[in-house]
């Protein structure tokens, strides 16, 4: 770990929808950043900062419209996620931090977001998740705090919050494979039965129907297998059961997604839980004192956002 580097760690309460309960759970670390104002909301996932910096909050997917084409009408999920991320951080000072990877293929910057407002400690994509203007997703090098991004996502989701109560952000079906090729290129969640497990040089695969060729599949790269030892024994155990897998559609004989983080799939079980199942509060470690030091923060009704 670079000297000197502040590090945020995480320590949560339940075991990840991804990972079988003997397999330690991730903890959610992040390298602290600079603290900058916010001049402009470029989209409802893009902020200009005052030193010309853009900045990509990882981790929240913001709706986008179905309709592309160059007369569509405004979408109003959108336009309420954008107001949302106006309303938190406009004319504000916020607090970076990142993941390993720090820019996108656009050069803008990939953090997390802080700030505090009212004596209260707000993490910017957590709060938009757990109001229903995002879906938790990552990028490769940028899957960190993926537990707490899913459980602020779930707050929304079992209320039926912001875009869960939109049809078109609704689980797709596994089987309707035609639906899913006409969704390529988009991110989605989609859910069935996996009817085998198979696995290559490189890759396993999650088959959902008999016929591979024209039925959904979830491809998992041998590099993350082998980086998961614990979790990639339990793929063999997913046949038969009913499975959730989140990320971008792509055509690959059939409707496919590609598998970059044990965070997009979950069985049905595992997403169902418990209301109470919610991260445990925070605290901050540094290489300058061996001792954890924590941070008093309000009391608060939604799972515990990451501090720095």
């Amino acid at each position: 770990m670079p000297s000197g580097l502040a590090v945020l760690l995480v320590l949560l309460a339940s075991p990840s929808a991804a990972q079988e309960p003997h397999e330690p759970p991730p903890a959610c670390e992040l390298h602290a950043g600079p603290t900058r104002a916010v001049v402009r909301v470029i989209d409802a996932e893009t902020v200009l900062l005052d030193d010309g910096r853009e900045v990509r909050l990882i981790g929240a997917l913001a709706p986008r419209s179905p309709d592309m084409s160059p007369d569509a009408a405004p979408w109003l999920p959108e336009e309420r996620a954008e107001a949302a991320l106006r309303h938190l951080v406009l004319g504000s000072s916020v607090e970076l931090a990142f993941a390993p990877r720090r820019r996108d293929r656009y050069g803008r910057l990939l953090a997390h977001l802080f700030l505090d407002r009212g004596g209260e400690r707000i993490w910017v994509q957590g709060d938009l998740l757990s109001s229903g203007h995002a879906r938790a997703y990552g990028l490769p090098g940028s899957f960190a705090c993926m537990r707490e991004l899913l459980a602020h996502e779930r707050v929304a989701r079992e209320a039926r919050s912001g875009l869960w109560s939109n049809a078109a952000y609704a689980t797709q079906r596994a089987f309707r494979t035609r639906t899913l090729l006409r969704l390529r290129n988009t991110y989605q969640l989609v859910e069935g039965r996996v009817v085998h497990v198979a696995s290559t040089k490189s890759r396993t695969y999650l088959n959902f129907g008999k016929d591979w060729r024209t039925d959904f599949t979830a491809g998992i790269a041998t590099k993350l297998v082998k980086a998961n030892p614990a979790w990639a024994k339990s793929l063999a155990a997913l046949e038969g059961k009913k499975v959730e897998v989140r990320g971008w559609i792509e055509y690959r004989n059939g409707p496919f997604i590609e598998v970059e983080d044990p965070s997009q799939i979950a069985t049905v079980e595992q997403r169902a839980r418990p209301k109470s199942a919610t991260p445990a509060g925070p605290s901050l470690s540094s290489e300058r004192g061996p001792a954890l030091q924590k941070r008093k923060r309000p009391a608060s009704k939604r799972p515990g956002a990451v501090d720095l």
